[in-house]
């Protein structure tokens, strides 16, 4: 389960990531997404949760089951670089979180 394991949750988290940040980059090239600052606002915020939710789960596991998160790496440094690894895709999660919602209110803002 190890190392396959590994691969296919990096691929994944990787896929997420860049989906995140083309997200980030396609609002600040192109202002929109939809046309619709509420509707760019409700996909950033669902997508940077669906980004931030693996790298959260990974972490409580690591804080709460310590031992069966443990046995899965061979190193203490792969441990690391793993942890590393799912803070920044949390930070890209965030930033995509922060954007969508700072689309949401700032229309709902200009609605008032």
């Amino acid at each position: 389960m190890g190392r396959h394991w590994h691969k296919r949750k990096m691929t994944f988290l990787l896929a997420l990531t860049l989906g995140g940040l083309v997200y980030i980059g396609w609002l600040q090239l192109f202002g929109t997404l939809t046309g619709v600052d509420q509707v760019d606002g409700i996909i950033g915020v669902v997508f940077g949760l669906s980004i931030c939710s693996n790298p959260a789960a990974f972490i409580v596991d690591l804080l709460f089951f310590r031992r069966s998160t443990l046995n899965v790496f061979s190193s203490g440094r792969s441990l690391v670089l793993w942890l590393i690894f799912n803070l920044l895709v949390l930070l890209v999660g965030w930033l995509v979180i922060f954007i969508g919602t700072t689309r949401l209110i700032g229309s709902v803002e200009a609605i008032h």
